[in-house]
């Protein structure tokens, strides 16, 4: 009785509470009592309470285990658990923890899968264990000038930022499985206030696993070393787009001292270890494999350029040209995308110097130092394990994209370029518009959408470069464009992965017309996005992409007919055409990702014999240096399309 009581008391309660008269409120004081009043009170709490639990905790349970059902099932959610709140922290560690898990899926099923095929694919797994067991223990340092990870101030905290790079999605396993340390310039405002005492820091920050050992530069020495001599003279003098490389003592000064800076980072982190592999990335850092030599004789340093290396006449313009070749040549492994980059190389130094070039090997020796040259193609990963796939018709797809930019057309290409002038984005605009001319049923029905990240804008010559290109979309646009239509849709702003992948896969085509390009991993990233099989690649033959991908239709970017003829025959091919190219070309990528390009890069590396007086050792062991004979390379002559092609257009 006592406990139906206070069910029966609560309208009583609730009808004074809504403005009932007090002889009411009186009487049911009388009814009830004292002891009614609280058991009334106590009964209200235990309902409030019971909801606040099913609301607050019950219910999100039920969500998050019909999520983790739905996952289980399908493998895949396109609507995955979001909210903050008391189970905020962890539905997104179970995000974080369901993207790892469908990645490994998506691995062990592409593994199973080429393992039927008698192949097997390299995953960041396999790459780990690969090189645990190739390394034995020894440290691994890598030094790039951009950081994987960067802190910035953002709202009045401290975010940490992940800048897009495929070196981090290649290295970063490697240096997870080993405890390795990479060794970058510090560029975020916040970056200072998130290093020890070393300027060091653990990461990634959610599962801290390698360390990031961050370099310091004045605004002057970056400013000369990166945007000056890096970025106003080396850029162009290896890319032979016809843009005039300019060389100051000062940007020359500025390289001198950062590159004794990351070499002092680099020998100081390797203090108190024995040997050690150091892997260098790029351009920013041509002397630097010589000053750590110099300081650590047992370490094995590797270079990998990851732009091109032109012709010797080219090469030759750089006023400091010997010291950059002796820089480069304290390494004891040089890589480059191609082999026709290797033989340049090669020839550079042959002209440059009284060196032995062994051919046979392709190798140089100078001063009694061995430096290998090898073609180590950079690739990227094979999936991008975000388990969101969109399964509407490519045709859906592709009109709501458009849509959104306030465009209706039967027709997309895609092109993504940082805006440089190595991408030929101006030569792209000019073969849409000569497309159109051509072909006029066309207009009103095809679109390129010219995905364009503004960069380097402080140099003056990239801030005209964008005023160009925006200047030549709006004059296209303006001779052909409808009310509801236009030819060239162009977005000039950083755009993540996230909002590219979409482009990707509903574009009938991607447009990549480099002038000139090391690799051009925006070509196998459209080729591995289409898992639907089907689609077209337009490719530079200025690239090395196109040497790995030749079911591609590969143009002349200079051959403003060629390549308006190449959009024509990319949008009427047949569909079993399309999906046979596209088999082709995914497969390539797929044998050859980024995770391969990393094992066999870390793997010549691992193999290098440590020279001392004649003797090479290797693993501890010494062993006998062969001679050399005189024998020509027999890959020599791989360099003549490319030297032949582009020495016309180095600059005299």
């Amino acid at each position: 009785m006592l406990l139906c009581l206070p069910w029966l008391a609560v309208p009583l309660w609730l009808a004074a509470a809504q403005g009932a008269s007090p002889g009411l409120l009186e009487r049911a004081n009388e009814t009830l009592g004292t002891a009614g009043l609280v058991t009334v009170v106590a009964a209200i709490t235990v309902v409030v309470t019971l909801m606040l639990v099913r609301w607050s905790f019950i219910r999100p349970i039920h969500r998050t285990a019909r999520w983790l059902e739905e996952q289980r099932l399908s493998g895949r959610s396109a609507h995955p658990i979001l909210g903050e709140g008391v189970f905020g922290p962890l539905w997104r560690e179970l995000a974080h923890l369901l993207t790892s898990l469908a990645s490994a899926r998506a691995a062990a099923e592409e593994e199973a899968r080429l393992r039927d095929a008698a192949a097997s694919v390299w995953t960041a797994d396999r790459l780990r264990a690969h090189v645990t067991t190739r390394i034995d223990g020894a440290p691994l340092f890598v030094v790039s000038n951009r950081e994987p990870y960067m802190h910035v101030r953002r709202n009045g905290g401290i975010k940490c930022l992940v800048p897009a790079s495929g070196l981090v999605t290649a290295l970063e396993p490697i240096l997870r499985a080993c405890d390795g340390t990479w060794i970058a310039h510090g560029s975020g405002d916040a970056d200072r206030e998130r290093v020890d005492a070393h300027d060091r820091l653990r990461v990634p920050p959610d599962q801290p696993e390698y360390s990031l050992r961050r370099v310091w530069l004045t605004r002057e020495e970056e400013e000369g070393y990166y945007y000056g001599f890096s970025n106003e003279g080396l850029w162009p003098l290896c890319h032979i787009a016809h843009t005039r490389p300019l060389f100051r003592a000062s940007d020359w000064q500025a390289y001198q001292v950062a590159n004794q800076k990351f070499a002092d980072a680099v020998v100081d982190e390797m203090d108190g270890s024995r040997g050690g592999l150091v892997l260098v990335q790029d351009f920013h850092f041509a002397l630097l494999p010589q000053l750590i030599k110099r300081a650590r004789p047992d370490a094995r340093v590797g270079v990998f350029w990851h732009i091109p290396w032109p012709n010797p006449e080219a090469f030759g313009i750089c006023p400091w040209q010997s010291e950059m070749l002796d820089g480069l040549l304290g390494a004891d492994l040089i890589g480059f995308h191609t082999q026709a980059h290797c033989n340049n190389f090669l020839e550079t130094v042959d002209r440059a110097f009284e060196a032995k070039i062994e051919w046979e090997q392709f190798a140089v020796r100078r001063h009694g130092h061995l430096t290998s040259v090898k073609p180590f193609p950079i690739s990227v990963a094979t999936m991008a394990g975000s388990g969101i796939v969109d399964d509407r018709p490519i045709e859906v797809r592709r009109s709501e994209l458009l849509r959104v930019q306030g465009v209706s057309a039967d027709f997309m290409a895609v092109g993504v370029d940082r805006i440089d002038y190595t991408k030929g984005i101006l030569e792209r605009f000019a073969a849409v518009e000569r497309f159109l001319e051509k072909w006029s049923h066309f207009v009103g029905r095809f679109t390129l959408v010219q995905i364009g990240a503004p960069s380097r804008t402080h140099i003056k010559r990239y801030q005209d470069l964008v005023d160009s290109v925006t200047a030549e979309a709006e004059r296209i646009n303006a001779r052909f464009a409808t009310s509801s239509w236009r030819p060239i849709v162009l977005l000039s702003r950083h755009h993540e992965h996230a909002e590219i992948a979409p482009y990707y896969r509903a574009a009938d085509l991607m447009f990549v017309s480099a002038l000139h390009d090391g690799m051009n991993l925006v070509a196998k990233e459209f080729v591995m996005a289409r898992d639907d099989g089907d689609g077209v690649l337009v490719l530079s033959q200025f690239t090395g992409a196109s040497r790995e991908l030749p079911d591609a239709l590969i143009v002349n970017p200079y051959d403003t007919e060629q390549m308006a003829d190449a959009l024509r025959l990319a949008l009427e091919m047949p569909e079993a055409e399309r999906r046979q190219r596209m088999s082709h070309m995914r497969r390539t990528v797929a044998d050859h990702n980024v995770y391969r390009w990393a094992a066999q890069l870390i793997g010549e590396l691992a193999d290098v014999r440590l020279e001392t007086a004649g003797v090479s050792v290797v693993a501890g062991q010494a062993e006998v240096r062969p001679p050399a004979s005189g024998w020509r390379a027999r890959f020599r002559d791989e360099s003549r399309v490319e030297m032949t092609d582009l020495k016309q257009s180095a600059p005299n």
